[in-house]
């Protein structure tokens, strides 16, 4: 009788085309500013096990919950957790925020089986935004906002600020590298709404000159 409902069960459980169905081919683009590290964090690592790909941008600008002091605190005191036999061994203390957040998302995976280790594969974080994404539409968690899940008046810091003082060296780099960034994108979207104006203008200068060819279009049942 147990071997009869085990073996129903079975049958009854959703295949894996079933549970994968809700998943996108490209990889979701978050862009982290603004948004709190362990909400963010949490997020990203559910859908890393549910098979879907994520890469994080501007990680420097991911926030914390509490004071800039206190976080200090705690960092540096992880940063004494060592093997005293031999500290290659490790813990590894990482400096860089897109290497604190991976980290933060492995805490919250099974890292240690071949299921937790994939999970881990499909993430991608990234301080600033490389080259090879800044085309791309990014997205926002609403449930990891610091607006929205922290209380106005509570403290909160910069994991920017944090790297730095602890270590990290290429602060003034990722900043100068995204002044760049805006620049170029605020010239390419002046240059994208002139050419759209341009192409208003002659879809109006020509309309009378194409009315008779779109009702033959239209005759035959096609939109146009």
């Amino acid at each position: 009788m147990t071997r009869l409902i085990l073996f129903v069960a079975i049958l009854s459980s959703p295949s894996p085309t079933t549970i994968m169905a809700g998943l996108q081919r490209r990889p979701i683009l978050i862009d982290a500013s603004g948004h709190l590290l362990g909400r963010l964090a949490a997020v990203v690592a559910k859908n890393t096990l549910a098979g879907q790909r994520v890469v994080v941008l501007r990680c420097e600008k991911i926030n914390m919950s509490g004071s800039f002091y206190c976080n200090k605190l705690k960092y540096l005191s992880f940063l004494r957790k060592r093997c005293n036999v031999n500290p290659k061994r490790g813990p590894f203390h990482h400096r860089a925020p897109s290497k604190i957040f991976q980290r933060t998302v492995r805490g919250m995976l099974p890292y240690k089986t071949m299921r937790g280790q994939r999970a881990l594969w499909r993430l991608k974080s990234f301080e600033g935004i490389p080259p090879a994404y800044d085309k791309y539409a990014r997205k926002v968690v609403p449930d990891a906002m610091r607006v929205t899940r922290l209380m106005p008046g509570r403290k909160y810091c910069q994991l920017n600020r944090l790297s730095h003082e602890v270590g990290w060296k290429y602060k003034l780099v990722v900043s100068s590298l995204e002044r760049r960034r805006k620049l170029r994108a605020a010239v390419q979207y002046k240059k994208k709404v002139a050419d759209e104006k341009m192409k208003k203008k002659a879809l109006e200068k020509v309309s009378k000159q194409i009315e008779p060819y779109k009702k033959v279009i239209a005759a035959y049942g096609i939109d146009s």
